[in-house]
């Protein structure tokens, strides 16, 4: 067995104590459905640390996601539904099945075919009734969006290039300008909605995660905010007190640091 392997058996032992009689009571009391918050939380904590590129919080908190795919599988198996060992035989099955271009005869010209082939393999493996059927309806709408326009795409329903998803954009905004005068507030929302579902589309015809794009702006935003709040108590005042020109002045110092 190697090292990466003891160490993982060992992961693996301390949970198990962790469950057992004598154990922690908070671990042995917790089920599947009670330790979601806390994954979900660990999986952004890994997140929040890649975008910062703090390579130290990554290895923490990746150990901390690999803590809850441990969890929730011993938990499974004391269930009788599944246990860690399926579970791993299950994902390199799939590896194997959904890369033909490796593991089989089949050929992939670039990452898009080979995208495809994952895509149709496991339409065919799931029995699916639609091609974007598959899509986790829990997931933020940004990526849901996103996922089901590839997963169209993988299905040869797309434009041709990003400059019919430009006009598409600039036909959604006309609409939801038309909406903003003459429309109900649900005219608007879906006016407005169907803009953001082409930006995204542009995000996807561009090569560019529309959810990291937006969760990196909005980290820009908050940097930038908060610079004008210690600048401006520098100098004593508060936002009440500042022009709209004053603070538009030290929002561009702001941007110039990035």
């Amino acid at each position: 067995m190697t090292q990466v392997g003891k160490k993982f058996e060992a992961l693996i032992e301390i949970v198990t104590k962790l469950r057992s009689p004598g154990g922690c009571p908070w671990d042995i009391e917790q089920t599947s459905e009670s330790l979601i918050p806390y994954f979900i939380e660990e999986v952004y904590e890994a997140i929040e640390a890649i975008d910062n590129k703090d390579w130290d919080a990554v290895k923490e908190e990746l150990g901390d996601v690999m803590l809850h795919l441990i969890f929730q599988s011993l938990i499974a198996k004391e269930n009788k539904d599944f246990d860690l060992e399926s579970s791993i035989d299950h994902v390199s099955k799939k590896l194997i099945d959904r890369h033909p271009h490796v593991f089989g005869n089949e050929k992939a010209d670039g990452a898009f075919h080979a995208k495809q082939n994952w895509e149709a393999a496991k339409h065919k493996e799931k029995k699916r009734s639609s091609r974007i059927n598959g899509v986790p309806k829990t997931l933020p709408s940004i990526i849901q969006s996103q996922r089901i326009q590839q997963k169209a795409s993988y299905a040869g329903f797309d434009w041709k290039n990003s400059n019919d998803v430009w006009k598409k954009i600039n036909e959604e905004i006309e609409e939801l300008k038309i909406a903003e005068n003459n429309g109900s507030k649900q005219e608007i929302e879906n006016e407005l909605g169907d803009l953001i579902f082409s930006v995204i589309n542009l995000a996807r015809f561009l090569d560019v995660s529309a959810e990291n794009a937006l969760r990196l702006t909005n980290k820009k935003f908050k940097r930038r905010f908060m610079f004008i709040e210690n600048e401006l108590e520098k100098t004593g005042k508060k936002f009440e007190d500042s022009s709209l020109a004053e603070l538009d002045l030290i929002w561009n110092q702001a941007k110039d640091q990035g």
